[in-house]
């Protein structure tokens, strides 16, 4: 196989599949069914939910969490606003509880700022309860530290990287899931929301962003040597929310290791060596590059 259809078949094998994708949905619509029966006296398995996150954002792998957002109504924000301490903890519980009356089988927790359900099949839903603001963002509980309130505009995150990804002939959402394999694979532990701002940043600027599969062998040789030259940036400005992602660690040499595995790739290509082509591929972007 040539550039091309390497890298279209990697593309399409780290995708959920279409049974994984149904079993979301369904489990989605149990879940906000559950919350619209006990918070807004209602049986739709679709209103006041949405996909937030890499799923929300479509930069998802087989491997990623679901985030899902529920709007609670307005006077629930002002029940559990008005605790004399942590409301934000007790709203989490009554939340948690409501689930567990649909899962009462199914491993069910909080986690800070969201309520975790874990299936046994090994997936996990991240269910955050959050108020619409006349802006368009939403406030969500904070358990932490007394409890608080906090703010975040997922809607806007969306729009922005299906903006971006139709200018770019969907480039930047493929980028996004391919970095993440390879984060995944070399135990980087960058966080979701800093390589889909980093590839948004790079992207954007990108002199091939609009091309085919032929130049992601040159787009991810690229990426790594923008990630190398930002790898010590404090934070990343998220697009759409300019919400601002804090950097836990330098990748610095993770970026240059993968940077060093690209270039080796693309030579052995070169060469016509394609046993030792797709063995470098696979050490930077695991056992689903085509071998």
């Amino acid at each position: 196989m040539g550039v091309t259809e390497d890298f279209e078949k990697f593309c399409k094998n780290i995708r959920m599949d279409d049974d994984t994708v149904e079993t979301i949905s369904n489990r989605c619509k149990r879940i906000t069914q559950r919350l619209n029966i006990d918070f807004w006296d209602s049986w739709s398995e679709t209103n006041h939910s949405f996909y937030s996150g890499s799923y929300g954002r479509g930069t998802e792998t087989k491997t990623s969490d679901i985030d899902l957002v529920m709007v609670l109504p307005s006077s629930t924000y002002w029940k559990y606003d008005a605790y004399s301490t942590n409301g934000q903890s007790a709203l989490l519980q009554a939340v948690k509880s409501s689930i567990e009356k649909t899962y009462s089988s199914t491993d069910v927790g909080g986690d800070g700022q969201v309520v975790v359900v874990r299936f046994s099949d090994g997936m996990r839903f991240e269910v955050v309860p959050a108020f619409e603001c006349n802006d368009g963002t939403y406030l969500y509980p904070d358990s932490n530290n007394g409890g608080s309130w906090k703010s975040m505009d997922p809607k806007a995150e969306i729009n922005a990287f299906n903006t971006m990804n139709a200018k770019c002939n969907k480039n930047l959402k493929r980028l996004c899931r391919m970095a993440r394999e390879w984060n995944q694979k070399n135990g980087v532990c960058m966080k979701g929301i800093i390589i889909d701002s980093a590839a948004y940043r790079f992207i954007s600027d990108y002199e091939y962003k609009d091309k085919s599969y032929l130049y992601y062998d040159w787009m991810s040789r690229d990426f790594m040597k923008y990630l190398y030259e930002n790898a010590d940036k404090d934070y990343w400005v998220v697009p759409g929310s300019g919400w601002h992602a804090k950097n836990a660690y330098s990748f610095k040499r993770e970026a240059n290791e993968g940077y060093e595995r690209c270039i080796a790739a693309i030579k052995a290509d070169g060469e016509g060596k394609p046993y030792t082509c797709h063995t470098k591929w696979r050490e930077h972007y695991g056992s689903k590059f085509p071998m």
